[in-house]
């Protein structure tokens, strides 16, 4: 994928907020820390448009990212933050379930879990969510590049087994440090929003 044009949109709490010029939508949501921002950063080729931060529970917002007038990226706050009141825990839940729910736009939802864990009760929670809606769903796996591929298949079967997961949803396991994984992330993406190019090597 030639990317020629990246940009940050807006911070959105709110519909009204939202982008109204119908491009489609990738959203992200996983825990905190979970590499989100880096994920972006590796995909559109650039080192700091979204913005990473080693403070967990940072992101407070939906950060609208929008590539080469295609196609917009769509970074929910990471949760499971413990630092994060429980009010703000619960506006963010409202926040991200209204936008999952109701945004046509919304063409795919990444969700990012750290691989060298298994899901917590959020991720599945989030998953389970994604499926109530009919949303469909990428599950991404981070950090691949911290396990040794001969483990890889191990860690996948736990993420998968503990997400309960569809076999018709796509996994990708990726890294933000070796490029692991962009290819055919890019692919699902492009196949969700009806884009159909040649992935840039």
């Amino acid at each position: 994928m030639k990317i020629t044009q990246s940009e940050f949109i807006i911070s959105a709490v709110r519909p009204s907020q939202y982008p109204v010029d119908a491009l489609p939508e990738i959203a992200l949501a996983g825990r905190s820390n979970v590499g989100k921002s880096s994920l972006i950063n590796k995909l559109i080729l650039r080192k700091n448009l979204a913005r990473t931060s080693s403070q967990p529970g940072k992101t407070q917002q939906l950060n609208y990212y929008r590539v080469n007038d295609m196609v917009y990226f769509v970074d929910f706050p990471g949760y499971g933050y413990a630092k994060v009141s429980k009010t703000q825990r619960e506006l963010f839940g409202q926040m991200i379930e209204t936008y999952i729910r109701d945004r046509k736009e919304l063409k795919l939802q990444l969700l990012v879990i750290d691989m060298r864990h298994a899901p917590s009760k959020d991720d599945v929670l989030m998953y389970h969510w994604l499926k109530h809606y009919n949303v469909p769903t990428c599950i991404v796996c981070t950090k691949a590049d911290k396990i040794p591929k001969g483990k890889w298949d191990k860690h996948v079967k736990v993420i998968k087994e503990t997400l309960e997961a569809d076999p018709r949803d796509s996994l990708v396991m990726f890294s933000s440090e070796t490029g692991l994984g962009r290819e055919k992330l890019w692919e699902v993406i492009n196949e969700a929003i009806g884009h159909i190019t040649e992935i840039e090597q």
